[in-house]
């Protein structure tokens, strides 16, 4: 029997009406005689007309997709690490779309409502997981507010930093490399429009593989059922930073949520009203994830490669090229003059803060940058409640303010991860 995937893919691509179905036909007819994830590899060009270069310019071809997750905590280094994935002219790449599903069970005071246990959100996260995987963005619908009209919507979080996204056959007007570093969050939405999901969907199927980052599922052991999923052929990129530095940067991007902290760190006074409580979570959380992916369980077998930021900063295009290994991919060039141009920045390293998600900076500068803006007692505090992660993961203590503040002496010993390898 003749395959139907190249005439329906270009049913979908023929028509700016594309309904759901259609996509949904495509990604059912990849079955039987057509087994194989196949996608379309465009030529990279303008066209004013994208349904006669989707019929006319794109050839098909027949590969595994790999399914990527770079599984972090929030201002760890994930936006700049996203980026190398970002930029592979084969990776569909998402930003937190985990976001919408954390806001859709939010109440109007920021909290989960009391209703939604743990075990709730992280099923539903997982869901979204799978389905994204499977290119139906469709699935997101339940979550964005507002809910899409016609598959369409103006609400997509942080969608100018997606190439895809903003690039034909999503975008009628957009350009390969429209991202900007840093990212431009009003440009991509003015010269494309709203986000049609439909051929997001499309477009996601044309490419080769699929990457998603987050920040919102706590421990790595909650993606077990996704790793054993036989449907995915999931890469779990667990990104860790120094939990110091962490520290120091949400107190420097998110000031109102970090009040206390930073009239500790001007004062040099504890107030009583600090919360502890959060980077405490976030060391337990980082420490229960490198444990379990460091003791290489079955189900983590050629799944799970741990990276430091800092190990990333330093040398970014030989951990680069690890990274590009672990998912078995070759790390294509446009990748590597994106390292070269964001990783040499002559900004000063305070001006990161000036944009919450930059990804241009001096990255050796900014890796170790904390240490000249985080007072000693808070350093002390965190290392007291932080002590195991430390140790773990590689970072040295600090027992003086002088200790604290001596650039010349590395806070990160010289330490190897090595990745799973897959028993098949």
């Amino acid at each position: 029997m003749e395959c139907s995937w190249k005439t329906v893919l270009l049913l979908v691509c023929a028509s700016l009406g594309v309904q759901y179905t259609a996509i949904r036909t495509l990604r059912d007819t990849l079955s039987g005689p057509c087994q194989g994830v196949y996608h379309c590899q465009s030529q990279h060009h303008r066209e004013s007309n994208w349904r006669t270069l989707c019929v006319e310019s794109w050839t098909f071809t027949e590969a595994p997709r790999k399914h990527i997750l770079l599984f972090a905590t929030t201002r760890s280094g994930s936006s700049f690490t996203g980026q190398l994935l970002n930029h592979h002219p084969e990776i569909f790449y998402m930003f937190e779309p985990l976001y919408h599903v954390q806001q859709a069970f939010t109440n109007s005071s920021g909290r989960l409502r009391r209703s939604l246990d743990r075990r709730a959100l992280l099923g539903a996260y997982r869901d979204l997981l799978l389905n994204l995987y499977n290119c139906d963005l469709h699935f997101m619908e339940s979550y964005i507010r507002p809910e899409p009209q016609d598959h369409v919507t103006n609400s997509f979080f942080r969608r100018s930093s997606s190439h895809a996204l903003c690039s034909p056959p999503v975008c009628l007007d957009g350009e390969d490399g429209i991202v900007l570093d840093p990212p431009e969050e009003t440009r991509c939405p003015k010269k494309c429009g709203a986000l049609n999901l439909t051929l997001a969907s499309a477009s996601c199927l044309s490419r080769g593989h699929v990457a998603i980052k987050t920040v919102r599922i706590p421990e790595v052991g909650d993606l077990r059922t996704l790793a054993e999923d036989p449907r995915l052929d999931l890469k779990i990129i667990h990104l860790v930073r120094d939990p110091r530095a962490i520290l120091a940067s949400r107190m420097m991007a998110f000031s109102d949520q970090f009040r206390a902290w930073k009239i500790w760190n001007a004062t040099g006074r504890q107030p009583r009203y600090v919360d502890l409580s959060q980077i405490t979570s976030t060391c337990k959380d980082m420490l229960a994830s490198a444990e379990t992916g460091l003791q290489k369980p079955s189900w983590l077998q050629g799944r799970y490669l741990l990276v430091r930021y800092e190990d990333l900063a330093f040398n970014p295009q030989r951990k680069a090229a690890e990274l590009y290994q672990f998912v078995g991919l070759e790390m294509e060039d446009r990748v590597q003059m994106w390292i070269t141009k964001n990783t040499n920045s002559n900004l000063s390293a305070p001006t990161e803060w000036n944009y919450r998600y930059s990804t241009t900076r001096d990255s050796r500068v900014t890796a170790e940058s904390w240490r000249l803006r985080l007072g000693f007692d808070i350093v002390r505090t965190v290392q007291n409640l932080c002590n195991k992660t430390l140790a773990l993961l590689g970072y040295r203590l600090v027992h003086s303010a002088a200790q604290l503040r001596n650039l010349s002496h590395s806070l990160v010993e010289t330490k190897t991860f090595q990745p799973s390898i897959s028993q098949t």
